[in-house]
């Protein structure tokens, strides 16, 4: 499983000119189910996106994570966006082949799983829509943007 962090000072995602999630502080989180990923992958994914210290402490050196961004239990919001083409694979050309996502019902699937134990883990997630043309709005913070791959276990 495929993701990149944002963190950001907010996020949104609209989806025919609606917005269907929205945060404030906190990740702005992309997430690609690769083939041969299980809820595994996910769960891995998860524990690592909930506690990556990328936010700043009062010394300005990245010691806090999402689930307590200020050191106090201040929580960051979530906003998880599938994308699969996180997958792309340009070596053979100039169009990218996406053959190493995974199937989109089994992306799905992933999908969901994942978004569901975020939100029983952390509580303020929202989320895009999977499949859908989305248009995403952020404000990087810092800018901080870090790559995370959790490889398929085939």
């Amino acid at each position: 499983m495929i993701a990149v962090l944002q963190r950001v000072s907010s996020a949104r995602v609209v989806v025919d000119g609606h917005t269907v999630g929205e945060i404030g502080p906190g990740l702005l989180v992309l997430v690609c189910a690769e083939q041969g990923d299980t809820q595994v992958q996910g769960d891995k994914l998860l524990a690592k996106i909930l506690k990556l210290r990328i936010f700043s402490d009062a010394q300005g050196k990245m010691n806090h994570c999402v689930q307590d961004m200020d050191g106090r239990g201040a929580q960051g919001g979530l906003l998880m966006v599938s994308q699969f083409t996180l997958a792309a694979d340009v070596t053979g050309g100039n169009r990218p082949s996406f053959t190493a996502a995974a199937a989109p019902d089994e992306g799905r699937r992933l999908y969901d799983a994942l978004v569901g134990e975020a939100r029983r883990q952390h509580g303020l997630v929202q989320t895009g829509v999977f499949a859908a043309n989305m248009q995403v709005h952020l404000v990087n913070d810092g800018p901080v943007t870090i790559p995370l791959r959790v490889p398929p276990l085939v």
